[in-house]
């Protein structure tokens, strides 16, 4: 399996779509530690309305989907959660955004629920991928090559399995865009005991 490891020469702009019924604890931990690694983190909400997460707790975007459709991202990176990632998946936009991102040779990268997302785009096909436990019984994919690893990357595809695993997936997505120092650097503030 091919691992993408170039990082970018300039702050990578990084879009994180919030939709109702996210699940909270992906949104906020990607948000975070993307943030602590100096990257331009830009939420989007799929609505005007106060993102009223799975658990219930609320979540505000910086900025609407719509004002932000045209901005040159480098990596899109989509929470799962019910009904959120249904939301994703049902969007035109984020579909349009996605495929245009993996056609640009761009990042594309989903959690939990959300690999579904990247199967309905069309962007699985033939590769190495993980997602919440059945997540992706209902998007058959050619050639899926399915893992029950914590966080898979295959070559621009990044997904991950869980709540559980976001902790994981953010770090490997700052590894990805800024290089292993900057991962370790972010990873050694958390006081995080590596395995």
């Amino acid at each position: 399996m091919e691992k993408a490891n170039t990082t970018l020469e300039h702050t990578p702009l990084v879009l994180v779509p919030l939709a109702q019924g996210c699940e909270e604890l992906e949104a906020v931990t990607i948000t975070d530690l993307l943030t602590r690694a100096g990257i331009n983190v830009v939420t989007a909400g799929l609505d005007q309305k106060t993102v009223i997460a799975s658990r219930g707790m609320k979540l505000v975007a910086d900025n609407l989907l719509d004002d932000v459709l045209e901005k040159d991202f480098d990596m899109i990176v989509l929470p799962g959660g019910l009904p959120g990632a249904d939301h994703l998946n049902n969007d035109h936009r984020i579909q349009t955004i996605v495929k245009r991102l993996a056609a640009n040779n761009k990042y594309t990268a989903a959690i939990c629920a959300a690999p579904r997302v990247l199967a309905t785009a069309g962007l699985l096909e033939g590769k190495h991928v993980t997602s919440f436990p059945g997540a992706l019984d209902n998007f058959p994919v050619n050639n899926l090559s399915y893992e029950e690893s914590a966080v898979v990357v295959d070559a621009k595809i990044v997904t991950s399995r869980g709540p559980g695993t976001a902790m994981d997936f953010s770090l490997t997505l700052i590894e990805l865009l800024m290089g292993k120092e900057k991962r370790d650097e972010v990873e050694a503030a958390l006081q995080r005991e590596k395995n």
